[in-house]
């Protein structure tokens, strides 16, 4: 099975040319996120006039009318009201992008000096969450479908901590759709029954797919009745049959479980969501000779 190729991204001295200071930031950030124009953040208004005593601040002209309204380039991202200088945002972002299995809170706080773990902690998971993209395209072609469960072993627990069952029993949920050569969707879920597992096809796959390949799992033997799909039978030791198997998003859970137990070590079912979004977001972009300036766009 091949493993999935990631594009090089910028170095470290590229970014400190980049990025010398607040203002170097400031500017990169208000042309990736106004790419044709400053816009009112609130009424969408194009037209804004600077605020000449205050650089990278804006009035509204059609707000002002209603009482005036003055806007940063911050506004309405996850860098507003912060105490943290927008360059050190943008060092932690780089971090984060250019480990294919993430970076842990507490080597964000080791390099960048904060005084708090928490600091650290806070900063990734509102980057994390600025990544989630809720405007995806429905996927299309080949489509594989496949669920995996997080957590360590049931034997591995406290004995006060184990649950009752095998398998899954007492681990966490995602399930995600993959387009072959393209973009993965992946989502925490509660329960793998028939209804939670199409919900999730119908919201991430096209109904014009040509193909959704899956394993024999129950909660797949209805879509057959609104898609195109073949499963394969793991049960038996069938893994591929033609264009039938699941390994492209294999190789994303292998990403995704590699990073969790090798940098995260333990992720809170909480925050297993916002983990999912980083590694989505870093895959969906691996291609991407820019995937810093679009995960600032999204921030």
């Amino acid at each position: 099975m091949g493993q999935a190729q990631f594009t090089r991204q910028m170095t470290i001295s590229q970014f400190e040319e980049m990025f010398p200071d607040d203002d170097a930031c400031k500017s990169y950030l208000q042309s990736r996120r106004w790419p044709v124009g400053i816009r009112c953040p609130r009424c969408g208004n194009e037209k804004v006039y600077s605020v000449t005593n205050r650089p990278f601040n804006w009035q509204c002209t059609q707000c002002a009318a209603a009482g005036g309204y003055r806007f940063s380039v911050l506004v309405g991202t996850i860098f507003e009201n912060t105490n943290i200088g927008l360059r050190d945002w943008f060092r932690v972002i780089h971090m984060m992008l250019t480990s294919k299995k993430g970076v842990a809170a507490l080597q964000v706080q080791r390099v960048m000096g904060f005084g708090s773990y928490r600091t650290a902690h806070y900063m990734c998971h509102r980057i994390r969450a600025g990544l989630v993209d809720p405007e995806f395209r429905q996927l299309m072609g080949i489509v594989e479908v496949d669920e995996t469960y997080i957590g360590g072993k049931n034997k591995n627990r406290h004995w006060d901590k184990r649950t009752p069952g095998t398998g899954g029993v007492g681990k966490e949920i995602v399930i995600g759709a993959v387009e072959r050569k393209g973009t993965v969707v992946a989502r925490v879920i509660r329960n793998t029954d028939t209804a939670t597992m199409e919900g999730f096809v119908r919201e991430a796959v096209s109904t014009k797919v040509d193909l959704i390949a899956t394993d024999e799992h129950s909660g797949y033997r209805n879509l057959n009745r609104e898609f195109a799909h073949q499963f394969v039978r793991h049960s038996r030791g069938e893994y591929v049959a033609g264009a039938v198997h699941t390994q492209t998003i294999d190789g994303f859970w292998s990403l995704l479980k590699r990073g969790i137990m090798g940098t995260f070590h333990k992720v809170s079912a909480k925050y297993l969501p916002l983990y999912v979004a980083e590694f989505e977001f870093r895959y969906n972009n691996r291609k991407n000779p820019d995937i810093f300036g679009a995960a600032v766009a999204r921030c």
